[in-house]
């Protein structure tokens, strides 16, 4: 999916990742555009999928969960189907944060959020390896991460 982003475009997706709850005002004042049409901009990177939503950054702790993994998976089978199943049933589980569907020795990796050691292996085997579907996993455990919004290239 192409768009076709002028300057003033990537000043808006500047300005509202680093600050997502700046007022239309602010945002028209640091692309040097009226209030008016800041906001069309805005709704327009909305509209085409451009600008996919503002999320709040909630503290793990604040939730109960105490432990986060990466779980890469490997399936038994890799027809169309199969994969697609695999993917939307996993993904789709309370304890996923995120997840990729990737090439190489794994076919899936998801980043899960667990109360704790008990909770993980409780997933582990109770909610993958039980799955006639996984062939194997293999859990790490993230002690820190960071995120970065992706580069906005000109």
């Amino acid at each position: 999916m192409k768009y076709e982003l002028d300057r003033i475009d990537v000043a808006l997706m500047e300005a509202l990742q680093k600050d997502g709850r700046a007022s239309n005002k602010e945002l028209a004042g640091k692309v040097g555009l009226a209030p008016s049409t800041t906001h069309g901009r805005v709704r327009r990177l909305q509209s085409t999928g451009v600008v996919r939503g503002v999320h709040a950054d909630i503290a793990p702790e604040a939730l109960g969960i105490g432990l986060q993994a990466l779980v890469f998976i490997r399936l038994r089978s890799h027809t169309r189907e199969q994969v697609s199943d695999a993917w939307a049933q996993l993904s789709a589980l309370p304890e996923v944060v995120a997840a990729w569907y990737v090439g190489g020795d794994d076919d899936i990796v998801l980043h899960v959020a667990v109360r704790d050691t008990h909770h993980l292996r409780d997933l582990a085997l109770d909610g993958l390896s039980a799955r006639a579907d996984v062939d194997r996993i293999r859990t790490e455990l993230i002690f820190q991460h960071h995120r970065s919004p992706p580069p906005l290239y000109r």
